[in-house]
């Protein structure tokens, strides 16, 4: 193990996978995908669908219930070109449930792909919602780190009559406006346009807060089927929520882990959350790295707020290398304890709080003994993140599913990882 991941180097990480092991669909009907199982050192496969019977009776198992957005909108300048928007996190307001609710102007920060085609002016759109016609706008407001920040207007055009027809009657959310004019971003790595079938595949069966510009996939193989078998094996399901930003695709440059950045990405628990944790002995099996990186959020969390029970919600955040710093030793219900107590003073019923953690090799799991996850590209954070939970033993069973025909990434085959 290493005493520092500062001085990991990415190329120890790295694996040959071929193009056609990378899956472009996934298999029909989506829990009949394979599942490797790593349990102790000892590597088996059976398949998605009779996961159930090798989880104990009485665990926890933690969904993230984010859903994805369309997130990428293309406009057309008069020269012809094409601009593509493509949305990272809410700027103005900055709270997802608020932006989506908002019925006539938002910001976000965003990528542009084609911007030194965009110098500056406003770009423009009509589509069709509701029947009627919908003139949506957008325009830069400047830069914000790698980031640009741009503002979008919508409101109904005017009708054959010449009457404006923006009453607030008829207003349009922004959700709505995205369902309407956005496109469904699946992974770079598929090669392949967004189709139709994408719009179902590419959520999970539980997704309910919309934040996400990339689906959490470990849970794209789940169905009502298997969750009703989890239900009558006595497992314990809870959820929580962290909106997966582009970042998750962000390829590691340079060749020591000091020199990556990670992403931030937002994070909400729910205080029977933490209780149910609690009850089960801060012990829990995370369905995919999303889940981990939130639960293992926590406890640093709890840490702050043990040592600062004033703490306002804004300096709720974990930084990239704070788990591997001198800090004060808490047990996991110590920790959980300390945010609800947090809780209680503050009278919230969420937790809201923001993480940059990057768990690799060095890393001691505080919370989660059972992972699901699917097979993760090379040489990326994710793949430090299972050598961390498998203690450095990633190679052997990377290389039984690509000796075995397991199918890799987003729409690939899972693995239950039991160190």
């Amino acid at each position: 193990m290493h005493s520092d991941p500062k001085n990991i180097q990415i190329s120890d990480y790295d694996y040959p996978l071929p193009d056609e092991r990378i899956a472009k669909f996934p298999v029909t009907p989506r829990d009949h995908s394979k599942l490797l199982i790593y349990r102790h050192g000892q590597i088996a496969e059976d398949c998605f669908a009779h996961l159930s019977q090798h989880l104990p009776s009485g665990a926890l198992m933690i969904f993230n219930n984010t859903k994805v957005i369309q997130a990428r909108i293309y406009f057309r300048k008069p020269t012809g070109a094409l601009i593509e928007v493509f949305l990272l996190e809410p700027a103005q307001p900055a709270d997802y449930e608020q932006m989506f609710q908002t019925t006539s102007q938002c910001s976000w920060l965003c990528l542009v792909g084609n911007l030194k085609k965009w110098k500056e002016g406003e770009l423009s759109r009509t589509v069709t919602v509701k029947g009627k016609v919908l003139q949506i706008k957008a325009v830069r407001q400047g830069e914000q780190g790698t980031s640009q920040l741009i503002s979008f207007q919508w409101a109904w055009c005017d009708d054959e009559s010449g009457q404006n027809s923006n009453d607030p009657t008829t207003s349009v959310a922004f959700a709505d406006v995205l369902d309407a004019v956005g496109e469904l971003p699946i992974p770079p790595y598929l090669n392949r346009d967004t189709q139709e079938s994408d719009l179902t595949t590419y959520q999970t069966v539980y997704s309910k807060i919309k934040g996400s510009v990339a689906a959490p996939t470990a849970g794209l193989h789940f169905t009502e089927r298997v969750l009703s078998q989890l239900d009558a094996a006595g497992i314990h399901r809870e959820e929580l929520t962290l909106h997966v930003g582009a970042g998750t695709f962000r390829p590691v440059k340079s060749p020591l882990m000091a020199g990556h950045i990670m992403h931030t990405e937002y994070i909400s628990v729910r205080r029977q959350t933490i209780e149910k944790l609690l009850d089960h002995h801060c012990q829990a099996i995370a369905v995919g790295t999303t889940s981990v990186r939130t639960l293992e959020s926590l406890y640093y969390i709890g840490l702050h707020l043990a040592e600062r029970p004033q703490a306002s919600e804004e300096a709720l955040h974990v930084s990239q290398w704070e788990p591997y710093e001198p800090h004060a030793e808490l047990t996991a219900p110590q920790s959980l304890q300390a945010i609800l107590q947090w809780l209680d003073a503050n009278q919230l019923s969420t937790l809201h709080a923001s993480t940059q953690i990057i768990i690799a090799p060095g890393y001691q799991y505080k919370i989660v003994n059972q992972l699901i996850t699917n097979f993760h590209q090379p040489k990326s954070t994710l793949l430090l993140l299972v050598s961390a939970f498998v203690k450095g033993n990633w190679r052997p069973i990377y290389d039984y599913a690509l000796s075995h025909d397991f199918r890799f990434l987003s729409y690939g085959d899972s693995s239950l990882l039991i160190p």
